[in-house]
């Protein structure tokens, strides 16, 4: 399947339909965030990155949200979680936000300052209002930076997190860690205590996404499994700079 402008024009044009095809309303935050996530981790320290597509002001209003996150982080042992959202605006353009979730605060400030410092590629991020002390939101002015792009920004961000814990040598390995430290390693010491799991075994699938009226018995459900709507919109996003910029050249 080709993605053209005609393909962009109708999601763009209609970005609540995209969302109810996709079903969002109806899924919880936890269905929300694995339906289409990524992960990295350094040294048993993990990060999630998740896509959400949908107004991140309208993310942040659902109800008991910070609990949702710190649930959904401790279920799966993961030390912070990475939100980026992304929608069309009323001009058919594509708008991404991002929101940093972690209840370390020296990983928290490590993260975030490599996103708002990075260069190559720059976010040009601008803080936005937060609703709790362990997340921090942002507007992302470049919206070309997809996930794909993030990872290695939060690769390093774990790098630049370790390096700035690392224990002098010599020493004995109990001096100079942090309280933080202790509570993260006691914490997964206690959730490998719980009988039936493990965190070497699979998790379990998901359960189906609910269906509406709209996309019961479509002919296409199942049908792309490996066609996400990152893909989607990211395509669209260079589609629409393409013929922008073709449009301006043939102007002069």
């Amino acid at each position: 399947m080709r993605l053209t402008s005609m393909h962009c024009s109708r999601l763009a044009s209609s970005p609540s339909s995209l969302l109810t095809i996709m079903s969002y309303p109806r899924l919880t935050t936890e269905q929300m965030l694995r339906k289409d996530q990524k992960t990295i981790s350094r040294q048993g320290t993990k990060v999630a990155i998740s896509a959400i597509y949908m107004d991140l002001e309208a993310f942040l209003q659902r109800s008991g949200l910070i609990a949702d996150l710190h649930a959904f982080c401790q279920a799966h042992s993961y030390d912070a979680l990475v939100a980026m959202t992304i929608f069309f605006n009323t001009y058919n353009e594509p708008v991404r936000q991002l929101a940093v979730f972690c209840p370390h605060a020296a990983l928290r400030v490590t993260v975030c300052g490599v996103l708002e410092r990075s260069h190559s590629p720059s976010l040009k991020l601008t803080p936005a209002p937060s609703i709790h002390p362990n997340l921090q939101a942002y507007l992302q002015g470049n919206t070309q930076v997809s996930r794909k792009k993030l990872l290695p920004l939060l690769q390093e961000a774990l790098s630049a997190y370790f390096d700035s814990t690392n224990i002098p040598s010599g020493q004995p390995e109990t001096e100079g860690v942090s309280r933080e430290q202790v509570d993260k390693e006691l914490d997964r010491a206690g959730n490998s205590l719980i009988p039936g799991l493990s965190q070497d075994e699979e998790e379990p699938p998901l359960p189906p996404t609910p269906m509406n009226s709209l996309v019961d018995e479509c002919p296409l459900d199942q049908g792309l499994p490996k066609f996400s709507a990152e893909v989607i919109f990211e395509k669209c996003s260079q589609i629409s700079l393409s013929e922008s910029t073709t449009a301006s050249r043939s102007k002069k």
